[in-house]
């Protein structure tokens, strides 16, 4: 009943319903994209090498979004580079969340020199560049999927281990807390069945503003040489592509950067929105 209460109250904040529903959109395109019979956006032809976007669906210049330096389709490589995008930002969201919630916990239950040592890693990954600290990993471990991932993770949990260690520091010391541990309740089960679901939704919110990004952060990689390598379509790699063509061939920078740009914006739209839900003071 809470939670309809709140829709209604948040029925006429458009910009997050927009963000909400344009996300969907994006990831269904992104899940269904080897479905909609677009051609192989590994496949070059160099004779529509270039060619301008058109709307013809018939014959040699049948690319609505145009082609690359290669002839390779814009459209087919941007919902194909969507689809990768969205995997490895989604993978490493997921793993920093999992990381970062469970030392934020520990880091906020124990206190002491736990808290201490957690605490100052924070912040000392905090003051330190995230782009240069994401290229001195890359590079020193090679830029492979697994390792992209990894420092992507690497990059975003020390927010979630912040924002849950303050969360838990008011919550140890309620009452289900107190009386859980008066009857002998383990540690394992205060922490994961009476505190846990208590830090939860802060830490989804901080998970919609962190995909966004790290959305960025993979393009930012990907446009230096370090994410996606070819011939794997990327948006940040598209873009580094495109730069060189961009007073003759606009489109090959532009429709991938109207890309990045669309999924970033609608996911902090719909990550303000979630936060606006979940604020104890609309309630």
């Amino acid at each position: 009943m809470l939670a309809l209460k709140q829709l209604r109250k948040q029925r006429h904040n458009w910009l997050g319903i927009v963000g909400g529903i344009l996300l969907a959109v994006l990831v269904l395109i992104a899940l269904f994209g080897p479905w909609l019979g677009l051609p192989d956006p590994l496949r070059g032809d160099l004779r529509a090498r270039m060619a301008a976007p058109t709307l013809s669906w018939s014959g040699l210049g049948a690319h609505p979004l145009g082609t690359d330096q290669l002839g390779r389709d814009i459209l087919s490589r941007i919902v194909t580079g969507s689809r990768i995008t969205l995997m490895i930002a989604g993978a490493a969201v997921l793993l920093g969340g999992i990381v970062g919630v469970f030392l934020g916990l520990i880091a906020g239950y124990f206190g002491g020199w736990v808290d201490r040592v957690l605490m100052r890693v924070v912040d000392i990954q905090l003051a330190f560049p995230l782009m240069l600290l994401a290229l001195l990993v890359v590079a020193a471990l090679g830029p492979s999927l697994g390792n992209l991932i990894a420092v992507l993770a690497l990059t975003s949990w020390v927010r979630y281990a912040r924002i849950v260690r303050g969360q838990v520091l008011a919550v140890r010391e309620r009452e289900f807390v107190l009386s859980a541990r008066t009857i002998g309740a383990t540690t394992g089960r205060i922490l994961f069945h009476h505190i846990l679901p208590n830090v939860l939704t802060p830490a989804l919110v901080v998970a919609t503003l962190e995909l966004a990004r790290t959305i960025v952060l993979e393009a930012g990689l990907s446009f230096l040489g370090l994410g996606i390598q070819p011939p794997s379509p990327s948006w940040g790699r598209m873009l580094a592509d495109g730069r060189t063509y961009i007073a003759s061939a606009w489109w090959i920078i532009t429709f991938p950067g109207i890309a990045l740009m669309l999924t970033v914006l609608s996911v902090n739209l719909l990550g303000d929105w979630l936060r606006d839900f979940f604020d104890p003071r609309q309630r």
